[in-house]
């Protein structure tokens, strides 16, 4: 009975508590309801804290507590009063993070007719916020408002390096602006948390910003509560191999796939055909850890690299080329090239993983980039991006122009890049140029001089920023240039290239598969290959999980690797006459591989040469279940640079909102209380007093 009447007394006093957009409470019956009442889970995306061996990059909280603090509205203060939790518009951001200073220089202007003061307004130099001290000290978190229609409004956001990843190109002009509206704020440490909200978050915190407004002097305030503690910070561990050391982190990296059309015959020792490899990335970045979808940077090269396959698939007499066409998307290239400086250094062990591969016959590298911005007034218009001069890339380039003119009636168009460019774009191809500067490469791109993609590594690089005519364009310019190159025929019958044709129905499809959460990974096509563990598609590179090893446990490989594995696999099958045997993991023959295993636990044996390989730094070994960094070695030249980047582990991560009552108040409360209690008491006694008189009296 005690019990009842204590919760139903907390209902009373603290119903109040919680905001409703609707004004009205709903029906409690528990401890659970009354929780659920007075806190308020939000949904949102969490900037986590990123290591390298020189320090650190992202967010956390300071230190191993919660932090729970007023929320305000942002408006361009240079002070706050209080440890406030920051409701950033997306339009804010920019100013937020990278906070300019203005002055003004006066002079006298003397003239024939008047003399007045002319000034003239100046920036400062810009202090990032996670130098401002001063500003940052008082941030108890931030979240930042991403609605409908943003991107529109917006010129654009980068929050990636105006030259990405320079340290990794082949070529000494570091300083050139390939990303001209990239501010580098994802690459600041910032010791607070950072959450994106998503579309009905915003609206909470909106409701609950106006009502901290509208009741500034009140005794009630809405405040966030941000769990955002990182491991790393609990440990003490400030870079990448102090915490390896501790186990508070773990490396950044997956799982690259590789595949070859026709299937390569691992049982003979001796390849002799050149290869032309095609490249396409997997994975992408941005400020907000699970909110990566990179649709034109890179994902939009990755559609039309497995729409070329796809439409190269259907084309009769693949063993009769003269050329080897192998396929490759790795994985954490945007932290180091992490997938394709493994797959070099696998080909330079002669490991599993590339078994069948042979490094000195790669004849020409084709990197498929951006290309879904392409189309400008019905022209698909693109890029070519080279590195120096062989007779392998002006094949290519030749091979390239005669596909665009067996593509006139589609309107696409190929131009070369800028002679004045300092050289390739952020790509792939850097990690093989350093690697070999006598590589022969071009990277197809949709932009010349700099990025048309106004949101490179942004959660805002989405569906919306992308063309699936673009990306279909770039896919049938791959598919017959490749082919063209691959026949090694200078007068190949045009009827032939006019056969490959790619499928847009299948590009408009992987673009809703992997760019949009509806209908996301749970769409038809990747469900037909693997049983996804998420809807929304996030092509973040994620971390490694486990011992790296090509033939990984499901478990520990991303939805998009594992798609991609089966759907090259698939593709590129040698179609067999008896297809009706059933795996669940591996098959019998070692020139198999098993596909769809996951759909029903009943996978099919195909005779394909598909594989994984592990994508980690080349600075890093697992050895007996920890992970150590190994000293630089001067015959890798991309390791003495390599950042070796690591993320945090940590418990939980959430964010919820409530309402608190002023400690001031509170203490009122507590002195009303005192107050009346001995009034109440003084009162009895007096009573009881003037009752006793009384009664002696009569």
């Amino acid at each position: 009975m005690a019990t009842k009447l204590a919760f139903y007394l907390l209902l009373l006093f603290t119903s109040h508590f919680r905001f409703s957009s609707s004004g009205e409470l709903r029906s409690m019956e528990s401890i659970p309801d009354l929780q659920d009442s007075m806190y308020m889970v939000i949904d949102g995306y969490p900037c986590v804290r990123l290591l390298n061996l020189s320090g650190q990059i992202g967010c956390s909280n300071p230190g191993r507590e919660k932090v729970v603090a007023p929320i305000i509205r942002f408006k361009s203060a240079d002070e706050l009063a209080q440890k406030s939790a920051v409701l950033v518009s997306m339009d804010e951001v920019q100013e937020f993070f990278t906070r300019h200073a203005v002055f003004f220089i006066f002079k006298l202007v003397v003239g024939c007719v008047s003399t007045y003061v002319e000034y003239i307004m100046y920036p400062k130099e810009i202090t990032t916020l996670s130098n401002d001290s001063r500003f940052a000290k008082n941030i108890g978190g931030v979240l930042v408002e991403s609605r409908a229609g943003t991107r529109n409004k917006l010129q654009g956001f980068s929050p990636a390096e105006k030259f990405p990843q320079a340290e990794f190109a082949p070529y000494s002009n570091i300083s050139y602006q390939w990303n001209q509206i990239g501010s580098g704020i994802m690459w600041k440490a910032y010791d607070f948390p950072v959450f994106l909200l998503s579309e009905s978050s915003r609206l909470t915190l909106q409701e609950a910003v106006m009502e901290n407004e509208k009741t500034k002097s009140g005794y009630t305030t809405n405040v966030a509560e941000f769990e955002l503690v990182m491991q790393t910070t609990k440990a003490g561990t400030p870079h990448s191999e102090s915490c390896l050391k501790e186990g508070a982190c773990l490396p950044l990296g997956g799982y690259s796939v590789w595949s070859s059309l026709p299937p390569i015959n691992i049982s003979s020792s001796y390849q002799s055909k050149p290869i032309i490899l095609l490249v396409a990335s997997m994975d992408s970045a941005s400020f907000f850890r699970d909110k990566s979808l990179g649709a034109d940077s890179p994902i939009s090269g990755l559609i039309a690299l497995l729409a070329a396959v796809d439409a190269l698939s259907r084309v009769d007499g693949l063993n009769n080329l003269s050329k080897q066409l192998v396929f490759l998307i790795p994985t954490g290239e945007a932290w180091g090239y992490l997938g394709s400086r493994r797959f070099l250094f696998e080909l330079d062990l002669q490991s599993d993983a590339v078994n069948g591969l042979n490094s000195s016959l790669i004849e020409t590298v084709i990197e498929i980039g951006s290309v879904g911005k392409g189309l400008n007034q019905e022209v698909k218009t693109f890029f070519t991006h080279t590195a120096g001069v062989s007779f392998a890339i002006n094949d290519t380039l030749d091979a390239l122009k005669r596909a665009q003119e067996s593509l006139k009636s589609e309107n696409v168009s190929i131009l070369s890049a800028n002679p004045s460019n300092p050289g390739i774009p952020p790509s792939s191809l850097m990690a093989f140029l350093r690697k070999n500067p006598l590589t022969s490469g071009v990277v197809l791109e949709d932009f010349d001089t700099a990025f048309t993609n106004k949101f490179y590594h942004s959660h805002l690089d989405d569906l919306s920023n992308v063309n699936s005519s673009s990306i279909a364009a770039a896919a049938s310019l791959v598919a017959r240039s490749v082919f063209i190159l691959a026949s090694n025929n200078k007068d190949l019958d045009s009827s032939i290239l006019g056969d490959i044709k790619v499928n847009v129905s299948l590009v408009e499809e992987l673009m809703g598969c992997l760019l949009d959460c509806n209908p996301g990974l749970s769409c038809e096509l990747v469900k037909n290959y693997i049983s996804p563990t998420t809807t929304c598609p996030s092509h973040y590179a994620g971390v490694v999980l486990g011992e790296p090893t090509p033939k990984p446990n499901p478990e520990y490989v991303d939805d998009i690797s594992r798609f991609v594995w089966n759907f090259l696999a698939d593709r590129t099958a040698i179609p067999k006459t008896n297809a009706s045997s059933s795996c669940s993991q591996d098959c019998s023959n070692k020139s198999e591989v098993c596909i769809r295993a996951e759909t029903d636990g009943k996978g099919v044996c195909v005779l394909s040469t598909t594989r994984f390989v592990p994508a980690y730094s080349t600075r890093l070994k697992f050895d007996s279940g920890f992970w150590n960094v190994l000293p630089p070695n001067s015959s890798d030249p991309l390791g003495l640079v390599d950042p070796v980047w690591t993320e945090s582990n940590w418990d939980t991560i959430g964010l919820r909102v409530y309402t608190v009552q002023d400690a001031a108040y509170d203490r009122s409360v507590l002195l009303g209380g005192v107050a009346v209690t001995i009034l109440a008491n003084l009162a009895i006694v007096l009573t009881r007093t003037f009752i006793t008189k009384a009664l002696k009296r009569d």
